[in-house]
């Protein structure tokens, strides 16, 4: 029998406790947006007290400016998601269900609209405070790899976001509504990509670590644009990658479209998520060449 991964004995929730009646719980994705946000906060303190690292050894806004600054993103996440998951991957349902929009609660965000919402929050903050936005932008980027790492390992925790079936020997056999519509690959059952971790590992760690040494030992916050361009190249480079070893949305299966092809002619195409990242690789190439040249 093929060799696969059972799916580790884990808990969505961190703790949960009973109060007048009613349940609370703290879930591990929940703790993976706080500790995200928290992490970029230090982050761009620890930043904006070097001057030696910015154009002209001048920060582009005060530390005391950070927490206000989150506050505007955290703002950006939530209606970007939202709207984003709603206008991306159901458009129809919501049409008819207009009520649910709000409901956040019941689930449905979408990254890339999360991302739309911190650059508008990010280009509003900065024209209201005259920040220069290039470098805002910079200072930003540079502190969501962490954030994206949590999160990811909180949907693997999660057992969602599953890849699709797979015999490699690190395929993991999730618990669930993974097992449906999944051949069974071994033993009857369905081991597949653990593509939550591939997600982590290049948009957290690797694409993480290659902005910081940038920043801390290349000067790129003297050019810039230059960590913004690369981190929406980098992100959508990752997520380009990812999807083929990720399970196609729900929405957009169907016996004629196994693959879950978003835009598609005949066998070839891409999922949603690769619609929405070339966008994302063309314009963060353009920042960073833009970058590059005028430095």
């Amino acid at each position: 029998m093929q060799a696969v991964l059972n799916f580790p004995d884990l808990s969505p929730e961190l703790f949960s406790i009973s109060l007048f009646g009613m349940e609370f719980a703290l879930r591990w994705y929940a703790l993976a947006y706080i500790a995200g946000i928290l992490i970029a906060w230090r982050m761009a303190m620890m930043a904006l007290l070097r001057p030696a690292l910015w154009q002209n050894q001048t920060p582009p806004m005060k530390p005391e400016q950070v927490e206000d600054l989150v506050t505007w993103i955290i703002i950006g996440v939530i209606l970007g998601g939202r709207l984003g998951f709603v206008l991306f991957y159901q458009p129809s349902y919501y049409l008819s269900h207009p009520a649910e929009i709000v409901q956040v609660w019941q689930g449905g965000m979408a990254f890339h609209g999360g991302l739309l919402g911190v650059i508008l929050a990010s280009y509003l903050y900065a024209r209201r405070h005259k920040i220069a936005i290039l470098s805002l932008g910079d200072l930003v980027a540079y502190t969501v790899p962490p954030g994206l790492l949590l999160g990811r390992l909180a949907n693997f925790v999660n057992a969602e976001l599953w890849g699709r079936p797979s015999e490699l020997p690190w395929a993991v056999i999730f618990p669930g509504m993974a097992a449906q519509d999944c051949p069974g690959v071994v033993a009857g059952m369905c081991a597949r990509h653990p593509s939550q971790l591939y997600e982590a590992a290049l948009e957290g760690l690797l694409l993480g670590a290659l902005l910081l040494w940038l920043v801390y030992r290349r000067g790129a916050f003297q050019r810039p644009g230059l960590i913004m361009g690369l981190f929406l190249a980098g992100y959508g480079a990752s997520r380009f990658v990812v999807e083929f070893f990720r399970q196609p949305d729900a929405q957009f299966v169907s016996p004629g479209n196994p693959l879950g092809l978003a835009w598609h002619v005949g066998g070839y195409g891409l999922t949603m998520g690769q619609a929405l990242s070339l966008p994302m690789i063309a314009l963060g190439l353009w920042f960073a060449l833009r970058a590059r040249r005028t430095a």
